[in-house]
């Protein structure tokens, strides 16, 4: 019988990139399941835990909110998506909205660019500059 890989706190912390405070944290709030125990009652993680912990961090990073990303936790990670076409809609959704921001913040990186380019990041900025900056802003 295979053993299978197990994982401490710390390990998962620095794998992840998640403090260990959060990782319980997530647990407490039940964000995450909790996690299974050595006899010492040291926290003992698995693969499935590693997944679920690097998908909760993809997701914040996009600006999901926790209670956002809790239904996307509750699916087992080899589920067939067609089980959840609710869930699909809404990555689809969060998808475009992602884009949208990319785009936008593309826009921005290429103002700068220009400025740059053209040595013109003060005060002389032209109307036209103006207008491009303003329309950025308020997307």
């Amino acid at each position: 019988m295979k053993k299978v890989q197990t994982y401490t706190i710390k390990q998962i912390a620095t794998h992840t990139g998640i403090s260990e405070d959060t990782i319980r944290y997530y647990e407490k709030i039940s964000l995450l399941p909790r996690a299974e125990r050595k006899g010492n009652g040291h926290r003992v993680y698995g693969q499935e835990d590693i997944d679920m912990i690097s998908l909760l961090t993809c997701l914040k990073k996009t600006g999901m909110s926790l209670d956002e990303i809790r239904p996307f936790l509750g699916v087992s990670s080899d589920a067939d998506p067609a089980e959840y076409p609710e869930l699909v809609e809404l990555f689809k959704s969060h998808r475009e909205n992602i884009m949208a921001q990319i785009i936008s913040l593309q826009q921005v990186v290429d103002l700068i660019d220009m400025k740059l380019e053209k040595g013109r990041y003060r005060r002389d900025w032209t109307t036209e500059a103006k207008d491009n900056i303003s329309e950025i802003i308020s997307k």
